[in-house]
């Protein structure tokens, strides 16, 4: 009987191998490879020894040359990272015009197009100076920002994306009846005063928050700063409360519906398309992985920026099944999946490990992901029952899961890592949370930043909105009623096109 075909094979190499001649040349082959392959090991042991022992004695002082390849390195990155969080834009596009109304497609549009070239030439001129003394029109900055090596022009870029994000977040919760001069103004002072005054606050390397805790400066006796890594405080917190502000004075669009009035007809119109706000809320899941890991403003602290990108994705994803499943058990559609909560139960995801990112466990971001999808759906329904309309659910993703996530960092710090670097991680002093033995230290200092951030966004809005709401017309916050109700809605009322013919 035929032998198949491996049978034959090695049948072949045991009958070779019976011969001496061809013994001898498998031997000696054999013993070549061996040989090469421990050379090859060997050379491979000595040379990692070789560059751990320069790394290792080399660890505090560079050369000039190896300054500038780091500096080179991080500043690349930063404008990688950039990028990718200024592409957020368009998902932002997406998401609101898929979740708003086809009447009011082109107003978003435009207003998120006008709010970018607004906020580039407010923080070019005012916004990147902090409404301190120096750099307006980032006139007479330095070539680097501060310690870290990189291209300050780079850093503006970076931060000028973080502040278009923190403004754009503000218009969801606006769609439908918001004038669009009055778009402009406030969307002068969100870019120009509000954003960074209040971010310098936390990121400004002399910020009353950032030197919280530290001798002769806000709250010594606390012995812990003000964290937030990547702005779960500083952008989205800072977004949602100026929403909610914006929202609370604009009131909510005629002729809609509360569940608690009608619970037949009442809740979210609907979106008018979901596929457009899928796509929108993937590309901010993308854009995302600029805003996190970017905020190292390290490339060399390439095992921080792998950390970030994982904790990232893990909340992302709990947080759209947290989102999903609550929608699935309770509420007025239960039993049904809903695209909507799946989508902002992911954004939810990612704005809650925005802030500890850098120092919780694989582990944390899972469960920061799930409780921000609990809190994304009950925050969607408690502003259905105060009758507060934000169509897009900007409040319950990025003001209250920016708040949830700034918390986080005191609970899930897992007390392994400290602060990132130019030249790499400093895990010398770690930053360690309740959870894991840490105490109440962190968690405290945490929430006294967020109260003091959210209640002074809020109180600053809210005044800002108020007194927009109070010019003549065509200034004013709100649109003539005609703009809501008439043919085409706010798209031919104020732009003179349709989205769609």
């Amino acid at each position: 009987m035929e032998l198949p075909t491996r049978g034959r094979y090695f049948s072949k190499i045991v009958e070779s191998m019976s011969k001496p001649k061809d013994w001898k040349f498998f031997a000696t082959f054999f013993a070549g490879k061996m040989i090469g392959v421990g050379v090859a090991i060997v050379a491979m042991v000595f040379i990692s020894s070789l560059i751990s022992g320069t790394t290792a004695s080399a660890a505090d002082t560079y050369t000039a040359h190896e300054t500038t390849i780091f500096n080179a390195i991080n500043t690349i990155w930063v404008l990688v990272a950039a990028a990718l969080v200024f592409g957020m834009q368009a998902g932002f596009v997406m998401l609101e015009a898929g979740f708003a109304r086809k009447r009011e497609t082109v107003n978003i549009l435009v207003e998120c197009v006008l709010d970018t070239a607004i906020c580039g030439v407010s923080f070019y001129a005012i916004g990147y100076a902090f409404i301190g003394n120096e750099y307006y029109f980032l006139q007479g900055a330095p070539a680097t920002y501060g310690s870290t090596g990189v291209a300050l022009l780079a850093h503006w870029i970076f931060q000028f994306a973080f502040a278009d994000t923190a403004s754009t977040i503000t218009s969801g919760a606006m769609i439908g009846r918001t004038s669009f001069r009055g778009d402009i103004i406030y969307s002068i002072f969100v870019t120009a005063l509000i954003y960074p005054i209040i971010g310098h606050w936390a990121w400004g390397p002399d910020g009353f928050l950032a030197l919280m805790g530290t001798p002769g400066h806000f709250l010594p006796s606390l012995g812990q700063p003000f964290r937030d890594f990547a702005g779960s405080t500083v952008v989205h917190t800072i977004g949602g409360m100026v929403s909610l502000a914006g929202a609370i004075v604009l009131g909510p669009r005629i002729g809609r519906k509360f569940l608690r009035d009608d619970k037949v007809k009442g809740g979210l119109p609907a979106a008018h398309s979901l596929p457009l706000a899928t796509i929108g809320a993937f590309l901010l899941w993308f854009g995302w992985y600029g805003f996190n890991p970017g905020s190292t403003l390290s490339g060399m602290d390439f095992i921080g920026i792998g950390r970030v990108a994982a904790n990232t994705t893990i909340a992302a994803c709990t947080g759209s099944l947290a989102a999903l499943l609550c929608a699935l058990w309770v509420g007025p559609f239960k039993g049904k999946f809903d695209t909507g909560f799946a989508l902002n139960g992911m954004l939810a995801g990612l704005v809650a490990i925005t802030a500890p990112c850098y120092w919780v466990s694989p582990l944390g971001s899972a469960i920061i992901g799930v409780v921000a999808g609990v809190i994304v759906f009950g925050g969607v329904y408690l502003l259905e029952w105060l009758r507060i309309d934000d169509p897009v659910g900007a409040v319950p993703v990025h003001g209250l899961n920016g708040i949830w996530g700034t918390l986080s960092l005191g609970l899930f710090a897992s007390g392994q890592y400290g602060f990132t670097g130019p030249m790499g991680p400093d895990n010398s002093a770690p930053v360690t949370g309740l959870f894991y033995g840490g105490g109440w230290d962190v968690f405290t200092a945490q929430a006294i930043g967020s109260g003091v951030i959210t209640v002074t966004t809020f109180v600053v809005a809210l005044i800002v909105m108020w007194g927009v709401s109070k010019l003549p017309y065509p200034y004013k916050l709100r649109v003539e009623p005609e703009g809501e109700t008439g043919p085409g809605g706010l798209d031919v009322f104020e732009h003179g096109a349709e989205a769609y013919n």
